[in-house]
């Protein structure tokens, strides 16, 4: 176990040394994701906000008390939302980050290691954005800026760690079978509903709550919204914080034991 845990600190610190490389891919996919075209930063930002459009004309008259505060139904949605869309994004592009740059995995002196790292930040960019758009809602509903705001981070490297080990997992997995696409779609569409986007923790009966945490989504979604309208800080749920960090743990070593194994073999497929 011992030796596992010293192989996957030598593997994150390689990638570590790769950071200039990573930022410069970073900015390059996020040109030509969303800046390749007129309307392509648009289209990013115009499905999710229909989304939450939508979801708000239909729920908000039977939503518009969230709990005893009377927390304004927009904000609550945005809080649990954006997150939730950055997660996805992530997950999805580190699956189909290896395929998606078989050019480079030929090559003998590329880490391949650090393509769904880069497909990670790059969705961070977009993800500003949005973070924008909650502070703006926020201050518009009269949430002012608190120092609770500026545990954000804290929660931006949650996402970032639990994405990162389902992107060395699923983007390894995904090079020898597509099913593996398949699979995350579903557990994508089903962690959507399970994780309290637009319901709330509370509304789970105390004793099944527990079980909502298996979903480390749940933790972060939470997060953002002790961060923006509660004023809550990360550690104030001690035992919701520790099973989030080993879940999350977990998740990244399974990653890096699975990447590492695979990687010698990728060359010989793609």
């Amino acid at each position: 176990m011992l030796s596992i845990i010293r192989g996957s600190l030598e593997f994150i610190q390689n990638i570590y040394k790769e950071r200039a490389l990573v930022l410069a891919l970073s900015v390059d996919d996020f040109r030509q994701q969303y800046l390749g075209s007129y309307l392509g930063l648009l289209w990013a930002l115009f499905r999710p906000l229909l989304f939450v459009a939508t979801i708000w004309l239909v729920f908000s008259v039977g939503f518009k008390r969230i709990g005893s505060d009377h927390v304004p139904f927009l904000l609550y949605l945005v809080c649990g939302y954006a997150p939730w869309v950055y997660f996805a994004d992530c997950v999805n592009g580190g699956m189909n980050a290896v395929v998606n740059n078989r050019h480079l995995v030929k090559k003998v002196d590329f880490r391949v290691s650090i393509l769904p790292l880069v497909k990670i930040i790059s969705s961070f960019f977009l993800h500003l954005i949005f973070l924008l758009i909650i502070a703006a809602i926020a201050i518009y509903k009269g949430y002012y800026p608190t120092v609770y705001w500026l545990q954000l981070p804290f929660y931006l490297f949650c996402i970032f760690l639990i994405t990162l080990g389902l992107g060395w997992f699923t983007g390894a997995i995904r090079v020898f079978t597509k099913d593996m696409s398949q699979v995350v779609s579903v557990i994508l569409q089903t962690g959507f509903w399970i994780t309290p986007i637009f319901w709330q923790v509370s509304s789970v009966p105390e004793k099944y709550r527990v079980f909502l945490y298996i979903n480390p989504m749940v933790y972060i979604v939470e997060g953002y919204r002790n961060t923006f309208i509660y004023n809550k800080w990360f550690f104030a749920d001690i035992n919701a914080l520790l099973f989030f960090l080993f879940f999350a743990l977990i998740f990244l070593l399974i990653g890096v034991v699975t990447f590492k194994k695979l990687r010698p073999h990728f060359a010989e497929v793609l």
